[in-house]
């Protein structure tokens, strides 16, 4: 235990304040470009190293549906913007990459259904800022691509800023130990006055908990002539891999278990492989080596696990430095600091020598998507997931001090908004040059590929 570390509130919330004196909150608004941005098309050439060649056309087809599918594929770019832009020197554990779409439902620990974020493959030690300034332009996107108006947009981003700023003001009034325990279910739609979700949580909430393990390997599994139970081929999403991936990919469960707490060790180890094949999931992870691996456990019981390659953050050269022992890892204790509860079976472990995360495939998954809600419900959803975004940096960040910066915020909730607005603007425009350059020939595309995305 680290001693000499606590403050009272009072002093905190001073601190905070003080922050306010040095980067007023009028200072967010403004969206700053570096001299020598790089292009798009520098930017896709960079995201190609190390990824599989063959899915690129796969990741640039989905990125190039709309602009909010290319936000969703350029965390290291909007890194590169946002590197800019002065911060308040608090830093948190962040995401790194928390679009609205990157915030999902997964199933709890008690067997309950929880919303949090859900994808931590970009997260490091950063500036907070980074993280609601990247949530509130998502939400303009999303507004725009499901027609929403001008107004509709900015609302969505204002809101979020504005439950971001009062959910740590909860949080600070809080016992620590019951603001740490804070879930995101429906009494975080009630926090966050975000009533006219409550129906699409409870049909997200309710298809999520449909989504068992079972259901998932019915779908996606098949017994062949001999009574071998393996998946069923889908290229490019699903396909097969050769022997020495399968050797690979089963050898690097063991240093996987190792990973593990103890007491999930002894409850792995009572599965037995059945077969590994190559999946392709989500926008900015295609072209990333992404295994499934089935297991077999009590009779036709299935459990399927994630193998995921594990790559630097896309922010990390926007930062100090630090050292990374292991990719994998980094993005195993990020999570397990920021999410409320992390996947039981959530490690990390290395396959023909590259870094990998290991987790549940798709049990109790679900989403609310923010481009197919209707205007009305928006704002909410922008409500919940600023709420949720405080939680998630309440863990590793004092929030009686972010409470202190952020008190009297109405000026702060609409400079993250006005910078949502303009950023979306720079989104729509690099789009736009993406699309240019597969009209033109100049980087590849698969687009009917990119719409059997699940």
């Amino acid at each position: 235990m680290r001693t000499g570390s606590w403050m009272s509130a009072t002093d905190a919330r001073d601190q905070g304040r003080a922050l306010r004196e040095q980067v007023p909150h009028g200072t967010h608004e403004r969206v700053r470009l570096p001299a020598q941005r790089q292009s798009v098309q520098q930017f896709l050439q960079a995201c190609a190293v190390g990824r599989v060649p063959e899915l690129l056309p796969l990741r640039h087809g989905r990125m190039s549906v709309d602009a909010f599918g290319f936000f969703r594929g350029s965390a290291g770019l909007m890194a590169h913007d946002l590197a800019q832009d002065p911060v308040t020197g608090l830093s948190a554990q962040i995401c790194g990459d928390a679009h609205a779409a990157n915030f999902g439902l997964y199933g709890g620990h008690g067997g309950h259904v929880v919303m949090d974020i859900n994808d931590f493959d970009d997260t490091v030690v950063g500036p907070w800022e980074w993280d609601l300034k990247r949530l509130a332009a998502s939400l303009v996107l999303a507004a725009r691509v499901s027609g929403a108006s001008q107004q509709v947009s900015h609302k969505a981003a204002r809101h979020a800023a504005r439950s971001y700023r009062r959910a740590f003001e909860h949080l600070a009034g809080l016992p620590f130990l019951e603001s740490w325990m804070a879930l995101g279910d429906e009494a975080a739609i009630e926090n966050a006055q975000a009533d006219a979700l409550l129906d699409d949580f409870a049909a997200a909430s309710d298809k999520a908990a449909r989504n068992t393990g079972e259901k998932v390997a019915a779908k996606l599994t098949r017994r062949d002539d001999q009574g071998k139970w393996c998946f069923l081929r889908e290229p490019p999403i699903l396909s097969a891999v050769d022997d020495a991936t399968r050797r690979h990919v089963l050898g690097g469960l063991a240093g996987y278990v190792g990973s593990l707490r103890e007491s999930r060790q002894h409850l792995i180890a009572r599965y037995r492989p059945c077969d590994v094949a190559m999946r392709v999931v989500g926008t900015g992870s295609v072209g990333m080596r992404v295994y499934v691996v089935l297991l077999q456990g009590n009779d036709r019981e299935a459990l399927i696990l994630q193998v995921k390659q594990a790559c630097p953050s896309a922010l990390a050269p926007y930062l100090p430095v630090v050292t990374v022992a292991h990719e994998g890892a980094r993005i195993v204790h990020g999570a397990r600091l920021v999410q409320a509860e992390t996947d039981l079976l959530l490690g990390w472990t290395d396959v023909d020598d590259r870094p990998y995360i290991v987790r549940q495939f798709r049990n109790r998954k679900g989403s609310i998507d923010p481009t197919q809600l209707p205007p009305g419900h928006l704002d909410d959803y922008g409500r919940l997931a600023g709420s949720l975004l405080a939680r998630a940096h309440s863990r590793t960040m004092d929030p009686r001090m972010m409470a202190g910066y952020t008190e009297d915020g109405t000026e702060f909730d609409t400079a993250i908004a006005n910078y949502a607005l303009t950023y979306a603007d720079q989104a729509e425009r690099d789009h736009a040059e993406m699309v240019t350059l597969i009209r033109d020939g100049q980087i590849d595309s698969n687009a009917s590929a990119a719409a059997t995305q699940p």
